[in-house]
């Protein structure tokens, strides 16, 4: 039984200051996405309020206007890293006119934080909220015009900051896990009192080993090869994360595993307690043929105003909207935050 339970932490687990800016040298093009001559990026690097410095891309158009911008900032999906689809979404809505920053999570990629891949509903969320900081404070950003975009696990967390930050105006969910509600209840909600339980049990006992040896267990991550036995759905983040369409060495998917702990914060702490109170505008996009699809539905059931809205992609499989430029509804996305954002008063 217990072995059964770490197995489903696995699976759950791979799927999901002042600034100092550098420029990035164009010469070491890092991501798994083809560089645009369309905009320039600069790297960047700023704390949050536990102290922690995150670091990210900032893209801007090459052709921006004088005056002060709208911004975007982006992260996700649950154990990638901005070389990956959040820098994909980051510079795609750059070349529609938008500054963007898409940003490595605490303890995450080239991020600070200590001991290296942690998760935190908490801090995970707050590291939208400094992205906003960070963004508010940029000579070419307008600090009333900041969206923001997450993608998987990170698409829960960015709608819990909306939920607490006002200053976020307009947010994007892109095929979004809640990783505290899949944590605490698995998939389709099977899990019961007494499998968290002992869920529980066997997570604790792993923090006293833990302790005793001095170093943080690591859960299981994707396979090095499939079988053809894996879900569709695991099959289809190994052909993203271990194989030269998304794979990149700092991604804890691709290359890296994360503690087997993290799961004790995501089963105790649910998000989106009070997404029912966000007043800014929220569009929650998601496959036609997600698995992880009912995570959207569900938490759209509980968003209040018309200037919410649910997308549903025909055709679309949850990693589809990391980076299938035929399914990422990119027009959607940019007239949504143009409404929100650009044309707001």
């Amino acid at each position: 039984m217990i072995k059964s339970f770490f197995v489903f932490i696995a699976v759950v687990l791979l799927i999901i200051g002042g600034a100092n800016m550098s420029i990035a040298n164009s010469n070491d093009w890092d991501k798994t996405f083809a560089k645009s001559d369309k905009v320039e990026v600069k790297k960047v690097s700023f704390k949050n309020r536990y102290g922690i410095t995150l670091v990210g891309d900032l893209y801007t158009p090459k052709d921006k206007p004088s005056d002060k911008m709208a911004a975007i900032a982006v992260s996700g999906p649950f154990g990638a890293v901005k070389e990956q689809a959040s820098g994909l979404y980051a510079q795609t809505m750059a070349e529609r006119g938008f500054i963007t920053l898409a940003f490595d999570p605490s303890y995450t990629g080239e991020s600070g934080g200590e001991p290296r891949n942690v998760a935190s509903p908490d801090i995970n969320t707050e590291d939208f909220s400094a992205a906003v900081d960070f963004l508010s404070n940029q000579k070419d950003v307008d600090p009333e015009k900041i969206g923001i975009i997450g993608i998987c696990g990170f698409g829960g967390f960015g709608l819990n900051a909306a939920a607490m930050d006002t200053r976020i105006k307009a947010t994007l969910t892109s095929t979004m896990y809640d990783m505290t509600r899949v944590s605490a209840r698995g998939y389709f909600d099977s899990m019961d009192e007494n499998a968290r339980y002992e869920l529980k049990e066997s997570l604790n006992k792993q923090r006293t080993d833990d302790f005793k040896n001095g170093k943080y267990a690591q859960a299981d991550g994707l396979p090095e090869t499939l079988t053809g036995e894996e879900p569709q759905f695991v099959q289809d983040y190994w052909n993203y994360y271990k194989t030269k369409r998304g794979f990149h060495k700092h991604s804890i998917n691709s290359n890296g595993h994360w503690t087997q702990t993290s799961t004790l914060a995501l089963i105790n702490m649910p998000i989106l307690a009070y997404s029912d109170e966000i007043r800014s505008a929220v569009l929650v996009m998601h496959g036609e043929k997600a698995h992880s699809r009912y995570f959207s539905e569900d938490a759209f059931k509980k968003l209040k105003g018309e200037n919410k809205e649910l997308l549903i992609v025909d055709g679309a499989s949850h990693v589809d909207l990391y980076d299938n430029l035929e399914k990422i509804p990119f027009d959607k996305i940019e007239s949504f935050f143009t409404k929100y954002l650009k044309d707001a008063k």
